[in-house]
């Protein structure tokens, strides 16, 4: 799910690349320095998760994860996203450097309202965390999906076909990406529940604890 240069109109463009940046230090800002070995671990599972696509017809699916690195890295899934995209558009050329910005948009808002939802709706119950991240997993494709059919949108009716075969390739997505991120969510509250925990203050910390 990566939009290539040339598709989005040049405003529509520059505008997601000015509010990708706004999130983006936003979500640098909220990144504390002891959590960096987390945002790495969770970049480098998004890159290497999105890089094996299936073709279906004019477009193509793959596994997005923006719920389970919501999960994990809470306003920090933005910045990992970000950079994730980055590095697939420089070395692999997969989606397009004009089009980062909406590429980030479009993977990193998802992950950003899934991991706000999970804590919300996790509880204190083991079997309601796991349904919470089946919940979490399902919506951020759902999402990502939604919001790739309304920025293809944005590129005239030529895409339209485009972007409603988009969001129904993305369907069994959905489906698959719940059953992983409920998993995940399980088998992390059995073996290392601290890693569901997010720090309820903001603001950046460096690697001793001291807030910038």
């Amino acid at each position: 799910m990566h939009i290539s240069d040339g598709v989005l109109p040049t405003q529509v463009a520059v505008g997601c690349y000015v509010l990708g940046a706004v999130v983006v230090a936003w979500s640098t800002y909220r990144t504390r320095g002891d959590d960096l070995p987390k945002v790495a671990l969770a970049t480098a599972s998004f890159f290497v998760a999105s890089l094996v696509h299936v073709p279906l017809g004019p477009t193509s699916v793959h596994l997005l994860i923006p719920g389970i690195v919501g999960v994990l890295l809470g306003p920090s899934a933005f910045l990992a996203i970000a950079v994730g995209l980055t590095l697939q558009s420089m070395l692999f050329q997969f989606g397009g450097l004009t089009a980062l910005g909406a590429n980030a948009l479009m993977m990193g808002i998802p992950a950003l309202v899934c991991g706000r939802l999970f804590q919300a709706l996790r509880g204190s119950s083991r079997q309601r965390a796991v349904a919470a991240g089946a919940l979490v997993g399902a919506l951020g494709v759902a999402l990502a999906a939604l919001i790739l059919g309304l920025l293809l949108y944005s590129g005239g009716e030529d895409f339209l076909g485009v972007a409603q075969l988009a969001l129904a390739a993305h369907l069994p997505v959905m489906v698959i990406e719940a059953a992983v991120t409920a998993f995940m969510v399980g088998f992390l509250s059995r073996v290392k529940p601290e890693l569901l925990e997010l720090p309820l203050g903001s603001g950046r910390q460096d690697a001793l604890g001291v807030k910038a």
